[in-house]
């Protein structure tokens, strides 16, 4: 990128005030995997952190954004499509929009990982159920 296609001027002060996201705040249901919403905090980008036990992992499903993993603890075996990918601590992992995955915990203890979306909301297509649960 050259300096004439810099349309934006860094400021000082934050057009809005910034927001600390408190953790415990983003966990869903009883476990310990969270879940950040862009939209709700003025975010152009969606997360899960992902916590799980072995052979623990989400269903088939879907976006209709693409979605980057980054492997911070453990081992995870991820469906995409046809393909099969084994990710370990440090790596980093992407699926394109609209195409089925899934991911499962295959080590002996936690998979920590992160779930990037690349949508400020989290759209889910589930194979065996409805949107967004």
């Amino acid at each position: 990128m050259t300096d004439a296609e810099i349309t934006l001027s860094p400021s000082g002060t934050a057009a809005t005030v910034p927001v600390l996201v408190p953790a415990e705040t983003l966990h869903i249901g009883t476990g310990r995997t969270r879940r950040f919403v862009g939209r709700e905090y003025g975010a152009g980008v969606s997360y899960f952190f992902v916590d799980n036990d072995p052979g623990q992992g989400p269903g088939l499903h879907w976006h209709p954004y693409p979605e980057t993993w980054v492997v911070l603890e453990g081992t995870a075996r991820i469906i995409v499509g046809d393909a099969e990918l084994v990710a370990t601590c440090g790596d980093t992992a992407t699926v394109p929009a609209g195409v089925w995955y899934r991911f499962t915990n295959t080590g002996d203890g936690p998979l920590r990982m992160l779930c990037i979306h690349a949508s400020d909301t989290i759209i889910q297509i589930w194979a065996d159920g409805p949107a967004d649960r």
